[in-house]
């Protein structure tokens, strides 16, 4: 049998990406044939922003989605207290330093070079003179000059705006409980459409997560924690307990916080979340340049495959796909640097620097108990060179558990659920995922042989790792492994 550098290698050398892409959906890639490309492509998971457009539109745009790719993810993403710019259209619009610009409160009305539609009501009046306006992520900047009936602001940091960005006024006036009104609005339009992953703005605590779940009143449906404020940072461990996954969203983070802190804070926020076996995306400005090029920036490159190094679940596109001119190419493009960076990803390092009794949840006995055995299982398949992991699964936790580990070989997971099966194409290397009612763990080992050997991910006299549960465990905790020889 092959030591284990060996198996690694062999893994490496197959190709299978095992970090996700995600990609948002928009004007430029919104109709079926380009969606249809994506997936191809190497799309995971698609996001729908609730931030765009009016409710009805955004619920015609997801049943389209789901009945287009119907084995791909969908994520929604509601805007939680983000002001909008009214729209500059899809053509960049020049703004340069020194000039003055007139903000106005307004809806559906367009934006212009020397007037900003401010979408949010009652919020220009807070404005004081001296304070900071940052548009979209921070690349354009303004200082409010006049305040009062006539807002006036002057161009401290200029660029070219698009689309309908978004505006970051100062945090003191935005003391907005989540969910929102608008979120509210939302969540009860979603309650009965068919998604997978709800991604939540601007979570300040564990009650912004929790409010927001009790108003949607669905279990069914993953909470995607956004951290992009300060008091997100402060509040991470209490945030990522009730929470299902975490997104990285580096925009706003980067303009709420010392630019040079956010390269830490995303390591931070990655290695805290998947050690608590959490899906964690990073997301904003991955490939930026590609929107309007046919290839990144160096720098670009970089910044992906770091976010793969640094053990991240997921790498996410937004207006590259959005409005982007070739978001099929540019999801290629970052399909081959996520390879690449693979390559060179240290699982060894990984799964034993993380520990193998870290807690999955926060202090409950079935989560300590699935911790623990998860652990224990990737030591067993590191030890005896195992072909692959198999989790059997109702709520997806245990791939999850298992995922945290980032082992060298392929994780399988077996569900009785489709919505669990579909949100498992978030989590980092679950690379089957097999739809079986068997509950008792004799018949899910056997399932579990068969289909491994019909995909050709084992073969006689392979070493195969499978978690369950055991009768006296219950349906709740994984609290059984076992080692098998494929016959």
């Amino acid at each position: 049998m092959a030591n284990l550098v060996d198996l690694i290698n062999a893994r490496k050398g197959l190709g299978v990406r095992r970090t996700r892409i995600v990609a948002t959906v928009g004007p430029a890639s919104e109709s079926d044939q380009v969606i249809r490309e994506l997936v191809d492509a190497g799309v995971d998971v698609f996001r729908l922003s609730f931030a765009h457009g009016d409710i009805p539109s955004g619920i015609e745009r997801l049943r389209r989605l789901r009945h287009v790719a119907p084995d791909t993810a969908l994520m929604v993403d509601i805007p939680g207290p983000k002001i909008r710019a009214g729209s500059f259209g899809t053509d960049p619009v020049a703004l340069s330093v020194g000039d003055m610009i007139e903000l106005v409160e307004g809806f559906d009305a367009s934006s212009t070079a020397s007037r900003i539609v401010v979408e949010r009501r009652d919020v220009l009046s807070l404005l004081r003179v001296g304070d900071a306006i940052h548009i979209g992520d921070g690349g354009v900047s303004l200082s409010v000059t006049q305040s009062g009936s006539e807002l006036r602001a002057l161009v401290t940091s200029g660029g070219a705006v698009m689309g309908k960005p978004g505006l970051s006024l100062p945090s003191s006036i935005l003391n907005d409980r989540l969910p929102t009104a608008d979120d509210r609005d939302r969540l009860e339009a979603l309650r009965s459409e068919d998604f997978e992953i709800l991604a939540v703005s601007f979570v300040r605590s564990a009650f912004d997560v929790v409010s927001t779940r009790t108003v949607l009143s669905r279990d069914d449906i993953m909470l995607m924690a956004k951290i992009e404020t300060s008091e997100g940072v402060d509040n991470l461990d209490e945030i990522i307990a009730v929470s299902d996954a975490i997104m990285v969203a580096r925009g706003d983070l980067g303009v709420r916080m010392p630019i040079e802190e956010v390269p830490h804070l995303q390591k931070e926020i990655v290695r805290h979340g998947v050690r608590y076996a959490r899906p964690v995306v990073v997301a904003t400005q991955m490939l930026e340049s590609m929107t309007h090029s046919q290839v990144p920036t160096r720098a670009e490159v970089t910044d992906v495959a770091n976010a793969v190094l640094d053990g991240a679940s997921a790498v996410m596109l937004s207006g590259e796909t959005a409005i982007g001119d070739d978001p099929v190419a540019t999801v290629q493009t970052m399909d081959r640097i996520v390879r690449r960076a693979e390559q060179s990803f240290d699982y060894l390092k990984w799964g034993s620097s993380l520990g193998v009794q870290q807690i999955v949840g926060i202090g409950t006995q079935s989560t300590r108990i699935t911790a623990t055995v998860t652990g224990a299982a990737w030591r067993a398949a590191m030890e005896e060179n195992a072909v692959a992991i198999v989790a059997c699964t109702r709520s997806g936790v245990t791939a999850r558990a298992i995922s945290r580990f980032r082992p060298p070989m392929p994780i399988v997971a077996i569900t009785p659920s489709e919505k669990t099966a579909l949100q498992l194409r978030a989590s980092w290397g679950v690379q089957e995922v097999y739809l079986s009612p068997a509950t008792d763990i004799d018949e899910l080992c056997d399932f579990a042989v068969t289909q491994l050997k019909l995909s050709g991910l084992a073969k006689p006299g392979d070493a195969i790792v499978v978690m369950a549960g055991s009768r006296s465990g219950g349906t709740a905790v994984t609290d059984t492994v076992r080692m098998i020889i494929v016959p």
